[in-house]
């Protein structure tokens, strides 16, 4: 209601006030463990912060969410956005243009979808290589890639879009995946798995 208003009036106020009340429920969210409404809350930051002209805050807190949201495969929640939403999807594709269920996303939004169950997309089809107990997302391909170069913690966050939080969450589940504890053996097993070569060649 806040943003349709500022859309109606232009009064900032309501970004102002909408911001702080998303701020409250996103606390509270995470603190029940209530991940769907946590992505909920994290579109609705992305669009105020877009809304704010805070291109670079609305795109962290976008992919943040589209990073909770990848595993369920949820749909009307960044589709039902409109148009700020899907030029907000088009940056974060131009900046890895390997992201599947980002370009899904897209294609729902070119194609008026989104009014389904938030299922329909389902999961982007994981990198199953054998010694791996468990399959890397695509976001985790991202971040072992990253970890091959000079960049640090914050710069890769940075480079991802994503918080520096995030990032560390993402790295330790690369490590557990796996099998190793350090960032110089995470990229020694990927490069005996083929995973780099393959995540050059997305």
């Amino acid at each position: 209601m806040l943003l349709a208003q500022y859309a109606s009036d232009g009064d900032k106020s309501s970004l102002n006030t909408a911001s702080q009340l998303l701020q409250r429920l996103q606390v509270a969210a995470v603190a029940g463990d209530r991940t769907g409404s946590v992505i909920e809350i994290l579109v609705l930051q992305s669009l105020t912060q877009e809304a704010r002209g805070d291109t670079p805050r609305a795109l962290t807190s976008l992919v943040e969410a589209l990073t909770l949201a990848e595993p369920e495969g949820y749909v009307r929640v960044f589709v039902g956005a409109g148009p700020p939403m899907k030029t907000m999807l088009t940056a974060v594709i131009n900046k890895r243009g390997g992201w599947d269920y980002v370009r899904r996303l897209l294609a729902a939004c070119a194609d008026g979808d989104g009014t389904g169950p938030a299922t329909t997309l389902g999961e982007p089809a994981p990198r199953h290589v054998q010694g791996l107990v468990e399959a890397l997302s695509e976001l985790e391909l991202d971040v072992l890639r990253l970890l091959t170069t000079d960049l640090d913690g914050p710069d890769i966050a940075h480079r991802l879009f994503v918080s520096v939080n995030t990032m560390r969450t993402h790295t330790r589940s690369i490590y557990a995946k796996l099998g190793v504890n350090s960032r110089r053996a995470a990229v020694s097993r990927a490069e005996e798995l083929g995973l780099l070569s393959r995540n050059r060649d997305r």
